[in-house]
């Protein structure tokens, strides 16, 4: 070898069939003037002195003494048992090849910098294959001894042991003790590796997915039968899904890696896979495998899963992004009825992130002023005039536009920010309302309807908050009309009911919204303090008279609202039928007895000037207040 003494061939044999493993420390030294040649050889040093020759030979420690050249000039008895040969036949041998510092280049090239004298030491640790077979790991030390010797003192330590511990403490720390499958630690690192560019790039399909499993009804499980047979149930679950990720990997390239994340929750990591058919069929599988029953001590168990599944592109993605579209389309299982897998759409996930964008500052949107009422009309039907509005909440938002109360009315009652805006709200149409009346004082006054939704009854002081509101703009009770959904109002008890009665007492209209959709209790209806049905607008889609209708007249719908206003007449309701849009609708509501209508016949919701024009018209035709 270029750079070494000449001598007999290594005693001990390298195992290079495997990947080296390297810990390098070193530490710099005075400079030396480089030889003329990086392969030249160097002088030999003088063997061990005497003052330390049998410390040397007796120590428990392998070590060697090496010359400048690389070449061993005595090795203890120690070093020849380590490494299976006898001390003479390792004098003469290359040190560099009798420890592999060869084949790593920068072991060998700090090893051939500490001969010449430029490093202060050198540790690494080798992987080396004995002479009887097995695999020998060492820890490599590289010292310089004392000047007058001109050498380095080589010392081997067997460091099997040690490693053969560290990978036990190693699998303990990434595997599940019930399941012994990987832990959530593993399967992340086994997911951050696969998602690295040279990992996907060197071959394969470049793509990734991932089966992220929740069992159903596992809760009860450890709540009725104990965390005992919750375990055993765990462990049950963990071998069917292994079976079926053999199975998978029978039928594909590569195995996918099984991993309990913790708590029910399971994870199928599916590396190079062939695309949404591949992590469908794996699903389906997982599926039938949970759903079969379970024989655990005596007992027959039976549970479902539910399970996300996301399949896409390596390239771009990142394993908190993987991880997070893999939970958010297992939560989407469940919602949809759990028992079920669900694959990733970036539309809903989008609509959900915009949910979660709308949530978070709907608060303070209320305090900056991003919201504003907009007013459609509510027409009497015998003389076609405005007799009230509804209020319908806008939100204009900075980043998505202005938004209609369906996309944010549901966030508000989850968070309680409706108590406020509903304030806002009533507050804003009383006045609204109050200026209309003295802009028009030769015209009757119209009433304004407000949405009310039931977390303002039971989050605030609804009844106050109305009274406090007609003081302050002086707005009459009567001119005031509260909507309530059918749902919202039928199975209600104590203190809704209780408000709306002193609402009605107080001389406020009290309107059921949507009605026809809902309960339908009529026993029910006639015990409460009601005074307006808002007949559902499904009912008056039915009437269809046009000559090109796309569908043709339901005779049931029309029995069904001409019943329902007869019987709220007789109980002392008036009836506002919705989404009228056409003259024919108009003539049939009128025919059966309704009192007003509401629709784009009459107009859309407008602002509040375009509703002071229609207040000054002898009456509104179709289509006059739509812009």
């Amino acid at each position: 070898m270029s750079g070494t003494s000449e001598g007999p061939a290594p005693a001990t044999e390298i195992d290079r069939s495997n990947v080296t493993e390297s810990e390098i420390t070193t530490s710099p030294c005075a400079e030396s003037p480089p030889p003329s040649s990086p392969s030249a050889p160097l002088p030999p040093s003088a063997p061990p002195s005497p003052s330390y020759r049998s410390v040397f030979t007796a120590a428990p420690l392998a070590m060697a003494v090496v010359d400048r050249g690389g070449t061993v000039t005595g090795a203890n008895e120690a070093l020849a048992t380590l490494l299976g040969r006898a001390p003479e036949a390792l004098t003469g041998a290359v040190a560099a090849d009798l420890v592999d510092l060869v084949s790593d280049a920068r072991v060998w090239h700090a090893y051939r910098e500490m001969l010449r004298g430029r490093r202060a030491g050198l540790r690494c640790t080798r992987r080396l294959k004995h002479p009887e077979g097995h695999a020998l790991w060492v820890r490599v030390t590289v010292t310089p001894l004392p000047a007058d010797d001109e050498g380095v003192l080589l010392s081997v330590a067997d460091i099997g042991d040690h490693r053969e511990l560290q990978a036990q403490l190693r699998h303990l720390r990434m595997h599940d003790p019930v399941t012994r499958l990987p832990n959530r630690t593993l399967f992340l690192e086994r997911l951050t590796a696969a998602l690295e560019a040279e990992t996907y790039e060197e071959g394969g399909t470049g793509r990734i997915g991932l089966c992220y499993l929740d069992l159903d009804g596992f809760k009860a499980v450890n709540d009725t039968l104990g965390h005992r047979v919750g375990d055993q149930l765990l462990a049950a679950v963990a071998e069917r899904l292994t079976r079926c990720a053999e199975e998978a990997g029978r039928a594909r390239t590569g195995t996918p890696l099984v991993a309990r994340l913790g708590g029910d929750e399971f994870a199928l990591l599916v590396e190079d896979s062939t695309g949404t058919e591949q992590l469908a069929d794996l699903a389906e599988s997982l599926l039938d495998a949970v759903q079969a029953p379970f024989d655990l001590s005596g007992r027959r168990l039976s549970v479902s899963a539910s399970i996300g599944v996301v399949e896409r592109h390596a390239a771009g993605t990142t394993p908190t992004a993987l991880m997070q579209a893999a939970d958010t389309t297992l939560y989407w299982a469940k919602a949809d009825g759990k028992a079920r897998w669900t694959l990733f759409d970036p539309e809903r996930n989008a609509s959900r992130v915009t949910r979660q964008a709308l949530a978070s500052t709907l608060r303070p949107a209320i305090d900056r002023g991003e919201f504003a009422l907009e007013y459609q009309p509510l027409v009497g039907m015998e003389d076609d005039r405005v007799h009230g509005v509804e209020a319908l909440v806008r939100w204009h938002h900075p980043r998505f536009g202005t938004l209609t109360p369906n996309r944010f009315i549901s966030l508000a009652e989850e968070d309680g920010s409706i108590v406020p805006l509903g304030r806002w709200v009533l507050r804003t149409a009383c006045r609204q309302a109050r200026d209309w009346q003295l802009e028009h004082p030769d015209e009757p006054p119209i009433f304004v309807s407000v949405n009310v939704a039931v977390r303002q009854v039971w989050d605030s002081d609804l009844v106050a908050d109305v009274a406090a509101t007609l003081e302050e703009t002086g707005l009459a009770p009567e001119l005031l009309q509260l909507e309530l959904t059918e749902s919202a109002v039928m199975g209600s008890s104590g203190r809704p009911i209780e408000a709306l009665k002193a609402l009605s007492d107080m001389g406020v209209r009290i309107a059921i919204d949507d009605f026809g959709t809902g309960y339908s209790n009529l026993a029910y209806l006639s015990r409460l303090p009601v005074s307006v049905l808002k007949l559902d607008g499904s009912f008056v889609r039915g009437f269809q008279y046009e000559e090109r209708a796309a569908a043709p007249p339901n005779p049931a719908d029309e029995v069904i609202v001409e019943a329902m206003v007869q019987l709220a007449h007789r109980l002392g309701l008036t009836v506002t039928a919705e989404c009228v849009e056409t003259s024919a609708q108009a003539t049939r509501l009128r025919r059966i007895g309704c009192d007003t209508g509401q629709g784009w016949l009459y107009s859309r919701p407008v602002s509040p000037d375009r509703i002071s024009e229609l207040l000054g018209t002898p009456g509104v035709q179709a289509g006059v207040g739509n812009p």
